[in-house]
């Protein structure tokens, strides 16, 4: 299979792109950091030789760094898993910001919907695909401190929504993950010893598991949080 993963230098996103790089699939990454980018392909290519892994550093808060991102996934042929996972988080509240909102609507949203509008009409004309959105269980309530964050996480979620409805016509699924704390570089000096929050690696698997499933068959939502609960 071919499969786009969005945001995949690290974290969330490379633990996607390495489940499906160990199945043997072909795997297309983009972040913004070049040089971390690169070191992930590189590390994967050489974990994952069956597997084929291209790479684009991409801004996609920018919508002609989007297109060129397009343009060069549908040149590897014609994607059959979509992760949406780019994204970014600022602390502060609604009436505390301090124009934190807008980056984040284009990173967390933006770059999404503008990246699947380009994408989606391939899969129609296959009459196949999957497309997995990476929101957050901040687009299911507010809490303290992340109001932007969670308004952009909120949208998301109404996307994801909206493109199930409008894509299940055409067999393509959609499927939104709202996963709590993961140990990624957002809780870097964490002390996870303990194992109180959850790890990459857990929403790789549900995401590859979710793929598996037969073709009259979706996930459409899925919640994780920490066996111990939100902290």
């Amino acid at each position: 299979m071919n499969v786009i993963v969005t945001g995949s230098s690290k974290g969330i996103g490379k633990a996607v792109a390495a489940a499906f790089a160990a199945e043997g699939h072909h795997v297309i990454l983009c972040a913004r950091n070049e040089h971390e980018l690169q070191r992930t392909a590189k590390e994967l290519q050489n974990q994952f030789p069956s597997s084929t892994i291209h790479y684009k550093s991409t801004d996609l808060s920018i919508t002609n760094d989007i297109k060129e991102f397009a343009d060069f996934c549908l040149q590897h042929g014609v994607p059959d898993i979509l992760v949406n996972n780019a994204g970014m988080y600022f602390p502060g509240g609604c009436l505390d910001d301090k124009d934190e909102l807008e980056p984040m609507l284009k990173a967390n949203l933006f770059s999404a919907y503008h990246l699947t509008r380009l994408i989606a009409p391939e899969m129609i004309k296959q009459k196949s695909g999957h497309i997995f959105n990476v929101s957050s269980i901040a687009a299911l309530s507010a809490y303290d401190g992340g109001g932007c964050y969670s308004i952009s996480k909120f949208a998301m979620n109404g996307f994801s929504q909206n493109l199930r409805y409008e894509l299940k016509p055409h067999h393509i699924k959609v499927t939104t993950l709202f996963p709590g704390a993961v140990f990624t570089d957002s809780w870097k000096g964490f002390d996870n010893s303990a194992g109180r929050i959850m790890e990459a690696s857990d929403i790789a698997q549900m995401i590859i598991a979710c793929s598996k499933i037969s073709p009259q068959a979706v996930v459409e939502e899925i919640i994780l949080r920490p066996q111990l609960g939100d902290l």
